[in-house]
């Protein structure tokens, strides 16, 4: 029978709680339980494939094709698991379904009401992840914040279920801000969202305190006080400069086994040495590369969202953990590069450069003249998805000859469309059916041997996950091969081509797919891994 875990978060959002649960997950894995995780938003949408970036961050791509919170990637990252688009509950699902039951007459003629069907729906679709999985532990993360009314239904299918008897354990996130003026961590706000969380029927077992320092003997004396928890449960998560040091430090405090002897359970024993080393590996490389990521999905309003590409940043992360240097982020938006071209001749400080995905035509301009400059410079270069996309089209104007080649996204009327919309989306498009209908999730890509693609992977075929509605033109790869542009993975029946690269400079490479949902800490996706080790001048 699986046991639950929430985890529930106050004062801010954007605290951490995703972190935390698939670090409390990792822990426990380590002691030789199966975990999986879920998360839980609020938010109407019924997925996130609607979204921009900007508005809620990385959209995450499943193997089974789901558009989900960006969380899911923390959990398939430390917990070196795939997970179903399944494990991402958001209001928009679970009204939906509720609203269809009773158009179907499920109900049996009753009175559909708020409370207990809403929750009820919660519940069951949470027990069916436990179900499916079989894991032993269900960590679930309900987004938001404790006193926000969005969640409240969320945190009482969540009460529900240790009222059902279940094995269930409440972890709850707040926040300590350090007051410049005082200088000193405050508990106040971290009381008040205890406090909001109690008044919907849940005392926490556990509270970790998310602040910039870790929290010391008088706030954990005060905080126990104030929200009925033992000092002893009281759990430390300071910043880090790398978050993968988080199992760790939670190790170090013995959050697992206190977990496990809330719930009447033995480890069988600890195994984080691998986990240690690479960490160590991470803190410890002398050598700095400089990774740009020309985007466009930075700013919101007077801050920058590195969120937006949070996914990529943690793929260079872990191929560079495995090639001993430390990586470097250099955000660069790419409108600059439109307004003021000489502004290009900045790049040539990188170590290389990576293009991640994107949609539409604000900053494509200046992604195109940073493409060209790498090629021309034989700066190492990864395109993600839109990344190759633009690879192409800079190919095709300035080595193919043909002059305004575009995409039909950007220009329709474009004289060269080389990138062009895949022929099954094209009805979709016409309707405005844009929620969960682009090319999705884990494909297969037929891997050109011989080829850098095809060293890198060293197989004939693997799964990547895809998002996109755009191919590269079938009418045009035997122009852009003849010119030397080699496309070295495609579908199984050839028909779309999902790898291209030029394999006579350092590192020129650009995958249709999004390698950097397949990355983990224990095994880096290998085209990122090849990307480092030429920014490394390995």
């Amino acid at each position: 029978m699986a046991s639950y875990v929430f985890v529930t978060g106050g004062v801010v959002s954007g605290l951490g709680k995703g972190l935390t649960t698939a670090s409390l997950g990792r822990v426990l894995e380590s002691k030789g339980f199966s975990v999986t995780a879920v998360k839980i938003d609020p938010y109407i949408n019924v997925d996130a494939g609607t979204l921009r970036p900007t508005e809620h961050g990385e959209v995450w791509v499943t193997e089974d094709g789901g558009e989900t919170d960006q969380d899911l990637g923390h959990y398939e990252r430390f917990l070196d698991v795939t997970i179903s688009k399944e494990h991402n509950i958001t209001t928009g699902q679970v009204y939906r379904e509720v609203i269809e039951k009773e158009r179907r007459g499920e109900f049996l003629g009753k009175t559909v009401e708020v409370i207990p069907h809403i929750p009820d729906e919660i519940k069951r679709r949470i027990k069916n992840v436990a179900n499916r999985t079989k894991a032993d532990f269900v960590l679930v993360e309900i987004g938001g914040v404790v006193g926000d009314y969005q969640n409240i239904l969320f945190l009482e299918a969540a009460r529900q279920i240790k009222f059902d008897g279940e094995n269930t354990v409440f972890v709850h996130v707040g926040f300590l801000p350090v007051l410049r003026h005082l200088g000193e961590m405050k508990s106040k706000p971290l009381q008040h969202s205890v406090r909001a969380l109690m008044q919907t029927g849940i005392i926490p077992d556990f509270i970790v305190c998310r602040s910039e320092y870790p929290v010391d003997g008088v706030r954990k004396e005060k905080i126990a006080m104030f929200c009925n928890v033992r000092e002893n449960d009281i759990i430390s998560n300071p910043d880090v400069e790398n978050v993968y040091e988080l199992p760790l430090i939670f190790e170090e405090q013995k959050f697992g086994e206190k977990v496990l002897q809330k719930l009447n359970l033995k480890p069988a024993g600890t195994d984080m040495k691998k986990w240690k080393e690479l960490v160590s590996r991470m803190k410890n490389a002398q050598t700095v590369i400089n990774v740009g990521i020309v985007g466009k999905y930075f700013d919101i309003g007077d801050y920058r969202l590195s969120d937006s590409y949070i996914s990529v940043i943690e793929a260079v992360k872990h191929a560079s953990a495995w090639h001993d240097v430390k990586p470097e982020i250099v955000w660069i938006d790419s409108k600059k590069f439109e307004k003021n071209p000489e502004k290009l001749a900045e790049l040539a400080k990188l170590s290389g450069i990576i293009v991640p995905g994107g949609f539409g035509s604000t900053g494509i301009e200046g992604k195109i003249a940073a493409i060209k400059y790498a090629r021309e410079n034989n700066i190492p270069f990864f395109g993600l998805c839109y990344g190759l996309q633009l690879a192409v089209i800079e190919f095709a104007r300035n080595v193919c000859s043909l002059e305004g080649a575009n995409s039909t996204e950007i220009n329709p009327d474009t004289e060269y469309p080389v990138i062009d919309i895949l022929p099954e989306q094209v009805k979709i498009i016409e309707g405005k059916n844009y929620g969960a209908t682009m090319r999705l999730g884990g494909q297969k890509v037929v891997v050109k041997q011989n080829t850098v693609a095809g060293n890198l992977y060293g197989k004939d075929y693997v799964v990547e996950r895809f998002r996109h509605r755009y191919e590269i033109s079938p009418k045009y790869i035997g122009i852009l091969e003849k010119n030397g542009f080699v496309m070295s993975g495609s579908t199984p029946d050839k028909r779309i081509k999902q790898i291209g690269e030029l394999p006579k400079l350092k590192f020129f490479l650009g995958a249709q797919f999004h390698p950097e949902f397949t990355s983990r800490l224990t095994a880096p996706n290998p085209l990122f891994s090849g990307f480092i080790k030429a920014c490394a001048g390995k």
